[in-house]
């Protein structure tokens, strides 16, 4: 079997998951889905996994789902149980996730690129929704996780015409956290898992745990999330050595002065 995902650690704490299927521009095969969640599994509690970087190799994040599959299998090729539950373990993942976009995210690439917690793009890559052009809609949770993250209009936009859009209005939505030069979205997007890799790993996976909640419940019921996160990071002691730290900075300041 090809070698459809390459892991790497290219960092103290970091992890490089690369799709690997230029021909094909990386499209989600049933197969690669199952891979990239086994390879999450595996990952989730690793201390030595502090944050992924997911990126497409050949220059392209990844064009969608694997047409030929849709075509072999109908429906089944995307609403099958198998591959509910590899999405769903991609999208519970607890460390954050960082996606570095090159040349473009469609379909359901665009739909994993929207399960990462942060996207780093270049500033000529697209991001679109074009399967209403296949007479079909997305299936991989676009409806519901970008019209969260752009709003009602963008994501009518890009579902009802099918047109993507640049990377500069991807940014301009919220959609995208970082634009950078042509070429260099994993470099920058790798630095910024470095940043987060050094900070405590209990805290991170709360704030993430709280801002997805963000999404999914009430403000009122979100705050509480926030509040059980807060007393988590406490009790586990994550607190103790960073302020440590920086109380020893400002009295070091203090005596200086």
């Amino acid at each position: 079997m090809e070698d459809i995902i390459l892991k790497s650690m290219p960092e103290d704490g970091v992890m490089q998951v690369s799709l690997n299927r230029p021909k094909q521009r990386n499209a989600l095969s049933n197969d690669l889905i199952a891979k990239l969640a086994e390879i999450f599994e595996v990952a989730w509690d690793s201390s030595g996994v502090r944050c992924c970087v997911l990126v497409g190799v050949g220059g392209v994040f990844s064009a969608g789902a694997d047409i030929k599959e849709m075509e072999a299998d109908g429906i089944n090729a995307i609403d099958n149980i198998q591959r509910k539950k590899n999405w769903a373990l991609i999208e519970q993942f607890p460390k954050p996730i960082i996606a570095a976009v090159e040349g473009y995210a469609f379909g359901g690439g665009h739909e994993l690129a929207l399960v990462a917690d942060l996207i780093v793009a270049s500033d000529d890559s697209r991001f679109g929704q074009p399967e209403i052009n296949l007479g079909i809609l997305p299936g991989d949770g676009a409806t519901q996780r970008l019209t969260r993250v752009a709003g009602k209009s963008l994501a009518m936009q890009m579902m009802l015409t099918g047109d993507p859009i640049s990377a500069e209005t991807a940014y301009a939505a919220g959609l995208v956290s970082c634009l950078v030069p042509s070429g260099r979205a994993l470099e920058e997007a790798l630095k910024l898992a470095v940043s987060i890799a050094k900070k405590s790993p209990i805290a991170a996976q709360l704030v993430k745990t709280s801002i997805k909640s963000a999404y999914e419940t009430s403000l009122s019921a979100g705050l509480e999330v926030e509040r059980q996160a807060i007393r988590q990071a406490f009790a586990k002691d994550s607190h103790v050595e960073p302020m440590r730290k920086f109380v020893g900075r400002k009295n070091l300041t203090k005596t200086r002065g």
